[in-house]
């Protein structure tokens, strides 16, 4: 059974990732790709929450979830890299300087990685 803390993790998830398609498909890249970064990371905070874990900062969630998932081998460790490498293009989506952006193709990446890591993560809270 999935608690309702874990669950308003998954909804936020679904609706970020809702909001990051429509982004790609007018294409605001830069935001598209910063959406699809927080659809990770609230299926981050999901599963760092199936275990009692909680953390106040981006940083921080990124390292549990780290050490938790892909360190102990219960996930992938592509996912970790998922979380990292969206971050990275959300950073550059909000706050790149001249000459630096995000491209259609790294948005459209990065919601392939939120699509698949949403299908893992809800597979493993709901087994």
């Amino acid at each position: 059974m999935i608690s309702s803390e874990i669950q308003h993790f998954l909804d936020l998830a679904d609706e970020s990732h809702q909001v990051a398609k429509v982004l790609i498909d007018m294409g605001h890249t830069r935001f598209a790709a910063a959406q699809s970064y927080y659809t990770i990371f609230y299926l981050a905070q999901a599963m760092l929450l199936s275990k009692g874990l909680t953390f106040s900062s981006h940083s921080a969630v990124v390292a549990a979830y780290g050490k938790e998932f892909s360190k102990s081998g219960l996930l992938d460790p592509k996912f970790h890299r998922y979380i990292i490498d969206a971050q990275e293009l959300r950073e550059t989506g909000h706050y790149g300087g001249e000459g630096e952006d995000v491209t259609d193709e790294e948005a459209k990446l990065s919601f392939q990685w939120a699509e698949e890591f949403m299908q893992v993560v809800k597979n493993y809270l709901r087994a």
